[in-house]
């Protein structure tokens, strides 16, 4: 994670590539999940929410969140479960966990089966806020420190090197196509419109010249995909996205 200064004056975390932190949150109380969505919001950060333990799976899924508030006692399955399922999906993600428990043996249940922190109900916006902020910041030193490459399915990018391959192959890519790819490769199942990708590669709008992303990206297909199963794929009218070949 980076930091920047908001207008306000505050310090606000950032993702790698400069776009707003992702979290979830999932409670299927609709009033809490809005009160905890509008403080995080206030952070700067983008927030997606979830009423039951399926939809927590699926929006893990698509949201590719930096951490997930995570409510114990869910209509369908236990949050405990729920947890299990989001580490096949995000092995590394910080996970808070809310709940009305506050005993001591709920508690050790929680950490030991995979959770980060623990706030009990009720509990302040800011208390919330600042724990997740915590978990945030270690999980990024953590990853940082032990991991420079970024992987989808075969696909695998070191940041450090600069190096590429898939499937243990190879594969020389330009620096402009290495930003592209990389830029991609951190927002896994994400659609990203071509303006996102002028913006965070090239770093200024080419105006009309938007064309030049499906350029690019007719280049690394040629490299990344021919002779296998595709990675990289088009939204027409929304953008680009990569993720693993199936």
């Amino acid at each position: 994670m980076t930091t920047t200064t908001s207008p306000l004056g505050r310090t606000e975390l950032l993702r790698p590539d400069r776009t707003p932190v992702r979290v979830l949150v999932v409670d299927d109380e609709a009033s809490l999940t809005e009160l905890l969505s509008m403080a995080l919001r206030y952070e700067g950060w983008e927030v997606r929410s979830a009423g039951d333990g399926a939809g927590a799976v699926r929006a893990a899924r698509e949201f590719r969140p930096d951490a997930v508030i995570l409510d114990v006692m869910l209509p369908d399955v236990d949050g405990l479960a729920v947890l299990g399922r989001l580490r096949r999906e995000l092995s590394d993600v910080p996970v808070l966990f809310l709940t009305a428990r506050d005993s001591v043996e709920d508690r050790i249940a929680g950490l030991t089966a995979g959770g980060d922190d623990y706030v009990t109900k009720p509990f302040s916006l800011e208390e919330v806020v600042a724990r997740l902020r915590g978990l945030i910041r270690r999980s990024a030193t953590a990853t940082a420190r032990s991991e420079s490459r970024l992987v989808v399915g075969d696909l695998v990018l070191d940041e450090d090197s600069h190096e590429v391959s898939r499937g243990g192959t190879g594969i020389h890519l330009t620096a402009t196509e290495f930003e592209l790819l990389r830029f991609l490769m951190r927002n896994p199942r994400r659609v990203l419109s071509k303006a996102q990708i002028l913006d965070r590669v090239w770093n200024y709008d080419f105006g009309g010249q938007a064309n030049v992303v499906e350029l690019y990206i007719s280049y690394l297909r040629k490299k990344i995909d021919a002779g296998r199963t595709p990675m990289i794929h088009t939204r027409r009218g929304a953008g680009y996205l990569i993720k693993p070949g199936e």
